[in-house]
């Protein structure tokens, strides 16, 4: 049963009717086709039905049509096998996630000579990432048994290959690369003693695991864990050695839709679309029974009953989550009050209200309060999970809301964490202190959204709130998080152009850069990481702000003039007299498309695209008054204090 819920992909919903009549029909209404083949992708296909999709996808390139709203993505591929299968997969899986995913695939076996050749078909594609496919056959690990130098010797080898690829793309190409790990064959020669025992292939394939981490840890590539994936299904079945010898396949076909769907929920992290919120039905979900008949004694919720154990493990999952900085929701219909006395008073609850951020207990339907949910976080549609035993509930919301992801789940709930963990909503390339924080964030914006509805007069209530903004330059600390933000933040995102973490450490060098991250505090608590700015001196006393992003979270706060005031306060001291300011519309930025009109900036021009671009003379600049607290730290020259615009908010 395991090894089928990740196989079939059981998370996701079956097939219905004639899959092929659907493709031969996707192109049809040429306007509609890229949401159209998103609703094909979103249920569970197989390896046939996946090829029949992606020559769907082709078709429509090759014709010229449109698969808006479908965000276009390039991705590389090298590896030491066969790769025209994973390519089709993955770009037939690649709308389920929203995306259109355009592979270019190297020859077989040629991925430090296609790594390398600046001339290369894959270097010349100019793409987002590629992925590092290399197996274990492709490995120099051969030693004596017991021979720990030579062990050590040909582990060392086999890193050196890998580092020569990275090198290639990253001078080449500049892309990210997902690397893989590798996953043993599950033929030892020793049984217990395998993995123990110097210069055996376990061993061996260990060392080099853990060492390809470390050289990917801080570099800006990602780890796509392919061993964790192919112990989790079992060796002997991710292994198929005579489809290897058969036709150089990599791994058993069978497992084809899983593969894909790991490195679309990859490509979906790099762009900041992972998941971030989980909508949690409660009856029957949280706990067995439904509170509104059963009261809190006759709920399954306590130790000692088989079924009111397994929802407790549940809750334990989500609990986890919540410490990663997955927000936790409530969407159930039912009365207010009733929906709450199990998380007020059952002994055993171990999800209590202050783990929730959002609670929507009423009679409106599903997608109504999901909507209701995504407008009180300030979050798309496109960052939530609902989860809900009610097959109903659950086709109506894949209906109503597409964007919405939302799994099918086990009729026995011990299952339930294991099928959510399957599903990968959640992954993420980098992991920091602030996405820990995440939940805490958004809980201290509740309660700033409890103060402000008591509150009137709006200038008080932000006067209340005791603000501090700390700006830094970009700094290995910080780059992580900075890299994560600017390839996630698409709302409050003038320009929506994405950069890897060694484009960040390379800006962090450029004498042609000013960058500036921005940290705010209040008195609810810490508010992380909100405000990126990147700004190039393209012209003699010109910065072109090439990127300027904030988190949703802080809106309605004026934050955004304290960051136009430091901009001025440091452009004064560098004798730049011009800020000049783009706005490339995105389709999801909308709401910032005033933001330069808001600040001051005189309209330069109106581009082609709808976009618009701007310029500020620094030396008349004013900002208004800020009820705000202002730190600089680590700028390579003191801040002056003789900028009238950014002492204004002291």
């Amino acid at each position: 049963m395991a090894e089928s819920l990740y196989r079939d992909l059981l998370w996701l919903p079956r097939c219905a009717g004639d899959f092929a009549a659907a493709c031969s029909a996707a192109l049809e209404a040429p306007a509609a086709a890229g949401a159209r083949i998103r609703q094909l992708a979103s249920r569970a296909l197989g390896d046939n039905d996946l090829i029949r999709l992606s020559r769907v996808i082709g078709r429509a390139r090759r014709s010229g049509i449109s698969l808006q709203p479908l965000a276009p993505f390039r991705l590389g591929l090298l590896g030491n096998s066969t790769t025209d299968f994973i390519t089709a997969a993955v770009t037939a899986t690649g709308p389920r996630h929203g995306f259109d995913i355009e592979c270019i695939a190297g020859g077989y076996d040629q991925a430090v000579q296609e790594s390398s050749s600046p001339d290369s078909k894959l270097n010349r594609s100019a793409p987002d990432a590629v992925l590092i496919a290399l197996d274990w056959r492709a490995l120099p690990l051969r030693s004596r048994v017991g021979d720990a130098d030579e062990a050590r010797a040909a582990v060392d080898e086999s890193i050196q290959l890998l580092r020569a690829i990275l090198d290639g793309v990253r001078a080449n190409s500049g892309a990210v690369c997902l690397v893989q790990t590798v996953a043993p064959p599950p033929e030892c020669l020793f049984g217990s003693l395998d993995r123990g025992l110097r210069g055996t292939r376990w061993q061996m394939i260990d060392a080099f695991n853990q060492a390809l981490r470390e050289s990917v840890a801080g570099s800006g590539d990602v780890i796509f864990d392919v061993a964790a994936l192919a112990e989790t299904v079992g060796l002997a079945n991710w292994h198929s050695p005579a489809q290897w010898h058969l036709a150089k396949l990599p791994f058993a076909q069978e497992f084809l839709p899983l593969y894909a769907e790991r490195v679309c929920n990859l490509v979906a992290a790099l762009r900041g679309r992972s998941r971030r919120c989980l909508a949690l039905d409660l009856d029957n979900t949280l706990w067995g029974g439904v509170i509104g008949d059963d009261g809190i004694a006759g709920i399954h919720c306590v130790q000692g009953d088989a079924l009111g154990e397994a929802y407790l493990e549940f809750q334990r999952f989500l609990l986890s989550l919540r410490e990663r900085g997955v927000l936790l929701a409530v969407c159930s219909k039912n009365d207010d009050e009733t929906a709450r006395l199990p998380f007020r008073h059952h002994p055993d609850m171990l999800i209590r209200e202050e783990h929730i951020v959002v609670f929507q207990a009423n009679w409106s339907d599903k997608p109504a309060n999901l909507q209701a949910i995504c407008k009180e976080l300030n979050l798309g549609l496109e960052s939530l999970v609902f989860v809900d035993d009610n097959p109903f509930e659950r086709e109506l919301v894949r209906k109503t809301l597409p964007e919405v992801a939302v799994p099918e789940m086990p009729d026995d709930p011990a299952g339930f964490a294991r099928t959510l963990s399957a599903a990968a909503y959640f992954e993420l390339p980098s992991f920091s202190a602030e996405d820990a924080a995440r939940a805490d964030y958004y809980a201290g914006n509740a309660r700033r959204a409890v103060l402000q509805s008591s509150t009137t007069d709006l200038q008080a209530y932000i006067a209340s709130l005791d603000m501090s903004i700390y700006f830094r330059p970009f700094d290995a600390v910080g780059r992580a998080r900075i890299t994560q933000l600017i390839n996630k933040t698409n709302q409050f995102n003038l320009t929506t152009r994405r950069y890897s973490e060694t484009a960040m450490a390379r800006m962090e060098e450029d004498a042609a850069c000013f960058t500036l991250q921005a940290r705010l505090t209040d008195r609810f608590g810490d508010n992380g990481m909100i405000s990126v700015v990147v700004c190039r001196s393209n012209e003699k006393g010109v910065w072109d702000i090439d990127v300027w992003l904030m988190s949703c979270r802080v809106l309605g706060r004026g934050v955004e003039r304290a960051v136009l005031a430091e901009l001025l306060r440091h452009a004064s001291e560098q004798r730049v007299h011009t800020l000049r300011g783009s706005y490339i519309p995105s389709g999801r930025n909308t709401l910032v498309e005033n933001h330069y009109r808001d600040l001051g900036f005189e309209l330069c021009e109106r581009t082609a695209a709808g976009g618009s671009v701007w310029r500020l003379d620094v030396a008349t600049a004013r900002v208004e008054d800020l009820p705000l607290r202002v730190h600089s730290d680590g700028f390579s020259r003191p801040v002056s204090k003789a900028v009238t615009a950014s002492r204004a908010m002291g």
